[in-house]
């Protein structure tokens, strides 16, 4: 890359950054109310999100071959521990993310 594309490739990622985090603070101003769908889309999608990691860190797991899907077994029960116990999700998957690389790294070679 030449030096103007590499400025120019900066100033992108700046601007984008800058739309990215100001954007919500322009859309729904602390004066007004926040709509229904705004609120609804809040509540939905971390649910949301949740079930599509599930499903895409499990589409690969061969049960009949290798460690027989087992570290993600004992992840998954991590998770829902986790979860249940402090209800919070970025702790629920970090300490299942934590555990299935320990378990992978370590136990299941």
């Amino acid at each position: 890359m030449t030096v103007s594309q590499q400025i120019i490739t900066v100033l992108l990622v700046v601007a984008g950054t800058m739309i990215t985090r100001f954007l919500p603070f322009i859309i729904f101003p602390s004066g007004k109310p926040v709509p229904g769908w705004a609120e609804y889309l809040g509540k939905v999608l971390p649910s949301a999100v949740f079930g599509l990691l599930v499903i895409y860190c499990l589409r690969d797991v061969e049960i009949f071959s290798g460690s027989h899907g087992i570290p993600e077994l004992i992840s998954i029960g991590i998770v829902a521990a986790l979860h249940l116990w402090k209800r919070q999700m970025i702790l629920s998957v970090a300490g299942g993310t934590i555990c299935y690389m320990v378990l992978v790294q370590t136990v299941f070679l």
